[in-house]
């Protein structure tokens, strides 16, 4: 089923005393997902953009992600790909970005759009399921993350995370558009890419928690009218300033401390939400079988249940995930995770007795 779409205006914006931050309320049930899907993260390994399209398409049929593939070319990376377009910024072969300090401009336009050799993945994808009737999902480099790599390369602090927020909030809706005109039909959940968040509290960070979480709300608020919203953390993070962004589906490493925010990620449940678990580890090997790790999610789940959250919910609005992307992975290590992900949710639905159709 097509995701009802719906302006910012029709959401509401209430403060939460007992954190101390805004917090968006999203419109219940706006999410219209199968429960237990298994869908990707990031970058793919491959070479090959028809390879990596099989592989996405056979491993997460139920909500299919857009790859990006550095291996092919490093202009593919995280940053590389949102870098690539600002006024003053030239994404180099190795995808370092070499800056032209004077041509900086808030104002400019991104471009080149998406048929530059930073999205060939993207591109593959889009051909591939036009004629998809359900869900897909596409992703996009956060500001926050973006900003420490302006900044990092040279950027002035200020400049370096107003740039990144123009840039991405611009990029963003650029993708929904593309993708919304190349497959009309789809449902479109678009998921921000924040590593960066788990860093924001600490002292020496460029920029204070509230003004980072301003800047993810921002593009999050950009893409609602388009598509079901995602942000996505592979390390632990201040869940409690991660949700207060506002997005429909929370992406969270299980073991990364949701379950010290479990009233919060209660109301988060509550409201509609959503949460995308990385059930398999992308750091280390991870063995044959699904069990240990189902174990771990399992846990992590009546954790939350003993803390406050409705045990329906949890297990009603919940997909499963690799923590992060493959792209360091070889392609049979890769293979395997998205097997041993696709085991956890078996146990996911299993548990809550759900079926996927077909």
């Amino acid at each position: 089923m097509a995701a009802e779409r719906v302006t910012s205006a029709d959401r509401a914006v209430i403060r939460a005393a007992s954190i101390g931050v805004e917090v968006r309320v999203t419109t219940p049930n706006r999410v219209q997902l199968p429960a237990g899907l298994v869908t990707g993260i990031g970058a793919l390994p491959h070479f090959d953009p028809s390879d990596a399209i099989e592989f996405v398409l056979r491993h997460t049929p139920g909500l299919p992600a857009a790859p990006a593939l550095p291996a092919r070319s490093r202009r593919e990376g995280m940053v590389a790909q949102a870098a690539s377009g600002i006024a003053g910024v030239t994404v180099l072969d190795d995808g370092s970005l070499d800056l032209r300090h004077a041509e900086l401009d808030l104002e400019a336009p991104i471009r080149p759009g998406f048929d530059s050799d930073a999205y060939v993945g993207l591109r593959a994808f889009l051909t591939a399921v036009a004629d998809r009737d359900g869900p897909l999902k596409v992703s996009v480099t956060g500001p926050v993350t973006l900003g420490v790599a302006l900044h990092a390369a040279g950027v002035d602090p200020d400049l370096a995370f107003l740039l990144a927020a123009h840039a991405v909030s611009e990029r963003s809706r650029t993708l929904a558009a593309l993708v919304l005109q190349r497959v009309p039909q789809a449902q479109l959940v678009v998921f921000v890419d924040e590593p960066a968040l788990a860093d924001l509290t600490a002292r020496d960070f460029p920029i204070g928690p509230n003004e980072g979480i301003d800047l993810v709300s921002g593009v999050l608020a950009g893409l609602e009218p388009f598509a079901v919203t995602g942000l996505h953390c592979c390390r632990p993070t201040d869940w409690r300033l991660a949700l207060s962004a506002g997005p429909e589906i929370l992406s969270a490493p299980v073991g990364a401390g949701l379950v010290s925010h479990g009233g919060t990620v209660a109301e988060f449940l509550e409201r509609g939400g959503w949460v995308a678990w990385g059930a398999v580890p992308t750091d280390r090997p991870v063995g044959t079988t699904a069990e240990r790790m189902w174990r771990h999610l399992g846990d992590e789940l009546a954790a939350l249940v003993d803390a406050g959250c409705d045990p329906s919910l949890l297990h009603a609005r919940a997909l499963v995930t690799p923590v992060c992307g493959l792209a360091r992975h070889g392609v049979t290590q890769a293979e395997q995770v998205m097997e041993l992900t696709a085991g956890v949710a078996r146990h996911l639905r299993a548990r809550a007795g759900i079926t996927l159709a077909g």
